[in-house]
């Protein structure tokens, strides 16, 4: 069954620097994703997650120097692919890669994506992904075993294994999203992917020389010592879902399990960060 959504819409003034110092203090909460506004933020969590003492912590709501006022509503379920058709426009990534839906003509790039994203997160717009995959053209990971962690539409895990990685496997905790990869992953003629539902928790003993994770601050914090678990020796890890501000704190975890930061791609303050195990 589809998750529901609570939809937290937030009016800010003054919205700059405002809407930014409250979509970092909500990213330290459950809230997923965030859409900025011209008046300020619509954040969006699960509905399971939402509680009536949620918001008791961001401090920028009771800072005297911003005015912010909220309302909150139920985002059922949609049919993501008319909404998506409506609106999505191809998109290319340093001419090499390119992500698009299957009624839009073939760009001439070494790699073409093809995915429908039903209503899974991860059509390629987003600054993160797009950020992850300028870091995987960059990548030698042919026969390179790959997890991609929060796989969303399997975009990343896809265009790993266009490129050579195998086995690949791609895990997300969103049924729908499961669901999304298994049949973007035949889409693509990348068959040999293995699509769980789950999190951290079912890795288990599996070690790989990839893993890319493109979540959030808070889940990445807590599923670090996971990944440096899993990775093999010179492995490489690939973490975005965060903000410039976060990289200290990321660093730090990271370095504590043996993971030595090597360089990041930053877009819109968004980041991903490329980190080898020692």
């Amino acid at each position: 069954m589809a998750e529901v959504y609570a939809e937290y819409e937030f009016k800010v003034n003054p919205v700059n620097p405002g809407a930014e110092i409250l979509i970092a203090e909500l990213s330290q909460l459950d809230f997923e994703s965030f859409d900025e506004t011209d008046e300020g933020v619509k954040a969006y969590i699960l509905a399971s997650l939402d509680k009536e003492n949620l918001l008791d912590e961001v401090f920028i709501l009771n800072n005297p120097e911003f005015e912010i006022t909220y309302s909150v509503n139920t985002i059922e379920p949609v049919n993501w692919n008319e909404e998506w058709e409506k609106n999505f426009e191809p998109i290319e990534v340093d001419g090499i890669c390119s992500v698009r839906a299957p009624f839009h003509p073939k760009p001439d790039t070494d790699y073409d994506i093809v995915i429908e994203p039903k209503m899974s997160f991860g059509t390629g717009h987003h600054e993160t992904t797009h950020l992850m995959i300028k870091h995987l053209i960059k990548i030698d990971v042919e026969g390179k075993s790959t997890l991609d962690m929060g796989c969303g539409t399997g975009i990343l895990a896809i265009f790993a294994a266009l490129k050579g990685a195998k086995p690949v496997d791609a895990i997300d905790i969103d049924p729908w999203c499961f669901e999304n990869t298994v049949e973007n992953k035949s889409r693509n003629d990348v068959d040999f992917i293995k699509a769980y539902e789950g999190d951290a928790t079912m890795l288990g003993d599996t070690h790989y020389d990839l893993i890319i994770a493109n979540i959030n601050r808070n889940i990445l914090l807590q599923d670090i010592p996971t990944y440096a678990k899993c990775l093999n020796h010179e492995g490489i890890l690939l973490l975005s879902g965060f903000y410039t501000q976060d990289i200290p704190a990321i660093t730090n975890v990271c370095n504590q399990h043996g993971l030595n930061f090597i360089m990041n791609f930053e877009k819109n303050n968004w980041v991903a960060c490329k980190f080898v195990k020692n």
